[in-house]
């Protein structure tokens, strides 16, 4: 089973720039290169930040661009959005709850898809009632391993601006719910950073997938808010995605960015010998 990761899109950022927004045009070279890959999605799963105001225009837009995509959407909220507009746009989600939490199970592996969205606040939230709706769905699923799905990383990457503090209520009620079901639990993914990060939580693998509108700047130094140094935060680097490959016992994740390169050597003829070689190796 093959699972996109797209996140951060930020639909509406500039949303009368002409002919189309930055952002826009971000999000169709990545979906272009989803439709044109020579593997078979089975499943997009957009990890939120998917407009920029949570507002209906915007959603209305991602909703137009994603209407000719073949396999199943599960959408998560971010900072950015807003959980009525997003429900509106995507009346599919699986979601039954005042929170936009669910779990998607397919092919032996539990999909749980979290909602870490307070209006107003920049940063993650899960509050009691989301930790304890989690904790009873690692209950249910038992020892049947699952991948969670987030928009807010509950660590601090290092990059100053955009991190949590470890010690917030909301990374404590996040890692209690987890607490003791770390076997059944593959990975967690984020994203919410703009920046491809591997850390660990919990001692569970834990990926931040770069975003699809611009990213941020990586620089690890602090920041002082009383003085503008005039460091970069935001670049124009390729947009990117993560493709999670399932293959019955593990979970691998890949990454890729968009854009224009040449490819350098083709399966032809005269690698075949390099191929079975490689291939013999295993046997």
């Amino acid at each position: 089973m093959l699972i996109a990761q797209l996140t951060d899109v930020h639909i509406g950022f500039d949303p009368d720039a002409r002919p189309e927004e930055l952002n826009r045009i971000r999000f169709r070279a990545v979906l272009d290169r989803l439709k044109t890959a020579p593997h078979k999605l089975d499943l997009l799963l957009l990890s939120g930040d998917l407009t920029d105001h949570g507002d209906r225009d915007s959603f209305d837009k991602i909703a137009a661009v994603l209407s000719d995509i073949p396999c199943p959407i599960l959408p998560l909220v971010g900072n950015h959005d807003d959980r009525e507009e997003l429900l509106r746009a995507f009346p599919q989600t699986p979601c039954e709850d005042e929170f936009l939490h669910y779990v998607v199970e397919r092919d032996g592996l539990r999909i749980i898809c979290l909602d870490t969205f307070e209006p107003g606040r920049h940063g993650g939230a899960f509050c009691e009632r989301r930790r304890d709706w989690l904790r009873n769905e690692l209950k249910k699923g038992g020892a049947r391993p699952c991948v969670i799905f987030m928009h807010h990383p509950p660590i601090a990457s290092g990059i100053d601006w955009m991190d949590p503090a470890p010690t917030e209520q909301w990374i404590v009620n996040f890692g209690d719910a987890i607490d003791g079901f770390q076997d059944a639990i593959l990975a967690i993914h984020c994203g919410h950073l703009h920046r491809r990060v591997h850390a660990r939580f919990k001692g569970i693998p834990l990926g931040i997938t770069p975003s699809v509108a611009p990213l941020v700047a990586l620089d690890l130094r602090p920041i002082d808010e009383d003085r503008a140094d005039n460091r970069a935060l935001i670049t124009t680097e390729p947009a990117s995605y993560a493709l999670h490959f399932w293959n019955g016992e593990d979970l691998v994740t890949h990454y890729e960015s968009c854009g224009e390169w040449d490819v350098l050597a083709h399966f032809g003829e005269h690698l075949k010998p390099m191929v079975r070689e490689m291939k013999a190796e295993r046997r």
